[in-house]
């Protein structure tokens, strides 16, 4: 299983409000591509700045083809309008999970 997790700092703190209608589209558009286990944004509750991203996926091969995807095109288009402070988003493949 391939897990991408991190977070995107915006210049505001109302901006991801700015592109949620973009952003539930794309959630939904990923989750029904295959080989996606999960996808997720939320806003973090100490730092309305940061945006966190939690993805699985079950291979690199369909990580990258989500990179490809048609829907990620309107999804890059509204980010357009936020300014990003920081990011830091990276792939881990993991090779067990376990209940904690």
């Amino acid at each position: 299983m391939i897990v991408v997790e991190g977070y995107v700092r915006m210049q505001h703190a109302g901006d991801f409000e700015r592109v949620r209608g973009a952003a539930t589209a794309q959630i939904e558009a990923s989750r029904a591509e295959g080989g996606c286990i999960d996808y997720t944004y939320a806003i973090d509750v100490l730092d309305p700045h940061i945006m966190r991203v939690l993805e699985r996926w079950d291979s690199w091969e369909t990580l990258e083809a989500h990179f490809k995807m048609s829907h990620m095109e309107p999804w890059r288009a509204a980010l357009k309008d936020v300014k990003f402070l920081e990011r830091s988003l990276r792939a881990h493949e993991v090779r067990e999970t376990r209940d904690v």
